[in-house]
């Protein structure tokens, strides 16, 4: 399957959140993520029953997926900082952020009423929808570690255990350009102090070193999502777009 990893998912949605309404976006998500967990068993995702974004039913459970934007570009929420750039440096920003490569898929259920992941990042302060402090909390959720996320991450552990580690969470989504080489450390997009603020940029330079290595990230993982692409087995492609059987 092709993925334009330069199509800005907010042309499809016409108008509306990309992240529930891209039909390029679902079907990215879909092809991309439906493939072999680390411990070989098939994850496959169906996007046929309504209102469900994404979902998966198994022996392994039933997980429900959702969309979420992951690189906040803060255009809005920090106009004061950013009307101090060109209005096409901010539209480019934000154009590059809602490419693949600055999606990801949480579980969109809730859990005795309680936020969603998606919602619970983007209402800490101390995570301020930033992926890269996401990641963390998830990295120390796989060590049972605490973090600002403990909680909502602890509700979708049979979700996490799907991975079996931090290393299969990381690979599985192509984030390794967010780690370093051996999966032990995530690379912040800001300098990090155990969470302590500010979590976002306070000023134009950090601005400017926050958005910079925000669009490397995006760009590397692009890269990475493209080759992934170019290089799966056309027998599974079949097999991940065969209509569901019910019985």
């Amino acid at each position: 399957m092709f993925i334009d990893t330069s199509f800005d998912f907010r042309t499809d949605s016409h108008g509306k959140d990309p992240d529930a309404h891209s039909p390029t976006l679902r079907r990215y998500h879909r092809f991309l993520w439906s493939k072999p967990l680390p411990s070989g068993r098939p994850f496959d995702l169906s996007d046929t029953e309504p209102p469900v974004y994404l979902y998966h039913h198994s022996e392994l459970g039933r997980f429900f997926l959702s969309s979420d934007s992951v690189i906040p570009t803060y255009t809005r929420r920090l106009k004061h900082i950013t009307a101090l750039f060109p209005e096409e440096d901010n539209k480019a920003f934000e154009s590059i952020s809602y490419t693949i490569g600055g999606m990801m898929v949480f579980p969109g259920n809730r859990v005795d009423g309680k936020y969603t992941i998606n919602v619970a990042r983007g209402f800490n302060s101390k995570i301020a929808d930033r992926m890269d402090l996401t990641l963390e909390c998830i990295r120390r959720h796989y060590l049972g570690e605490n973090s600002p996320l403990r909680d909502v991450l602890g509700r979708y552990r049979e979700y996490f255990a799907l991975f079996d580690d931090f290393r299969g969470y990381v690979d599985f989504f192509l984030l390794q350009d967010l780690v370093n080489d051996n999966r032990g450390k995530v690379n912040f997009h800001m300098p990090f102090d155990d969470f302590k603020p500010p979590s976002t940029p306070r000023d134009k330079a950090a601005y400017v070193a926050y958005r910079n290595r925000a669009i490397e990230f995006i760009n590397s993982r692009n890269r990475r999502i493209d080759k992934y692409a170019t290089t799966v087995t056309p027998a599974i492609v079949v097999r991940k777009f065969l209509p569901d059987v019910r019985t």
